[in-house]
C-alpha cells in the first residue's frame, strides 16, 4: 500500500480570503515504511505573509522571492499523490487549501480527493484518546517522537513528525482497519474518494539545490534560537535529502 504523508504551511488561516500556500510536502510510505521518496517544495505565494502565520512558521516573504509558484508544480504534485491515501493531521485545513490552489490554477483535477483517499490522523487520535491533547506536538510527546527541534511549524518537519506518530499509533493495529482499510475508523475519522486502482510506482521527484541552501539557513536559525538543540542536523551539515 502506498501513502503520502502530507503537510502544508500557508499565508494564513483562510483559502476564502486568497491566502495560499507556501511550502508543501509530501512523504511516501509503501506498506507503512518510508521510501526516501518525497516532494517538497517552497512556493511564492504572489501575497504578503501574515505576520501572526509568520509567527507559527517562521517563514517570511523575502524567504520565497524566486519560488516557483504552485502552477508550477501542480501537475507534479498530482502525479505524485495519485492513487495514493494521504495521511495528514487536521486534513480540511490542508485539503482546502489544495483544493483552492488546485482551482485557482485549473489544474487537471481540482479536488484532490478525486485522486485519492484521505486519513484524519486527528480525529484518529481523538478517538483513541479522547479528552487529551492531541495536537502533533502531544502526539510526539506520547509516542517519543523527538521533536525538540520543532521551534516553528514547518511543512518538511511536520510531515516527517506525522510519519512516525502514525506508525507508532497504528503499529499492529491492521485488523482494526488501519493501513490498507480505514473501514474501522468513524466517520469523521476519514475521507472517501476514489481510488485510481493499481498504484503507480514510486516517483522520483528532485529538490531544487536553492532550496536545501535555504532549508539549511532556516535549520541555522533554529539551532542558533533553540540553543544547538536541533535534531535535524544531518540536514544543517550536509544539505541532502
Amino acid at each position: 500500500m502506498r501513502q503520502i504523508v502530507l503537510d502544508t504551511e500557508t499565508t494564513g488561516l483562510l483559502p476564502g480570503a486568497d491566502h495560499r500556500i507556501i511550502e508543501i510536502a509530501a512523504i511516501e510510505l509503501v506498506n507503512r515504511q518510508p521510501t526516501g521518496h518525497d516532494f517538497w517544495h517552497y512556493l511564492d505565494p504572489g501575497r504578503p505573509i501574515d505576520p501572526g502565520a509568520t509567527a507559527v512558521h517562521g517563514l517570511r516573504n523575502e524567504d520565497l522571492v524566486g519560488k516557483p509558484g504552485f502552477a508550477e508544480i501542480a501537475d507534479a504534485l498530482l502525479d505524485f499523490v495519485d492513487g495514493s491515501q494521504l495521511i495528514i493531521h487536521n486534513a480540511p485545513f490542508d485539503l482546502a487549501f489544495l483544493n483552492h490552489e488546485l482551482e485557482r490554477v485549473r489544474a487537471r483535477v481540482t479536488v484532490i480527493e478525486s485522486l485519492c483517499s484521505v486519513l484524519d490522523t486527528l480525529p484518529l487520535a481523538r478517538r483513541r484518546y479522547p479528552g487529551q491533547n492531541n495536537s502533533l506536538e502531544a502526539l510526539c510527546q506520547r509516542f517519543g517522537v523527538d521533536a525538540s527541534s520543532r521551534r516553528y511549524h514547518g511543512a518538511r518537519l511536520d510531515a516527517s513528525l506525522l510519519a512516525e506518530v502514525y506508525r507508532a499509533m497504528t503499529k499492529g493495529q491492521a485488523a482494526l482497519g488501519f493501513g490498507t482499510d480505514v473501514a474501522g475508523l468513524p466517520e469523521d475519522g476519514r475521507q472517501t474518494a476514489s481510488m485510481a486502482g493499481t498504484p503507480r510506482p514510486s516517483a522520483r521527484v528532485g529538490v531544487d539545490p536553492a532550496d536545501w541552501t535555504q532549508h539549511r539557513a532556516f535549520l541555522k536559525r533554529i539551532d542558533e534560537q533553540s540553543g544547538g538543540r536541533l535534531v535535524w542536523r544531518a540536514d544543517l551539515e550536509t544539505g541532502s535529502a
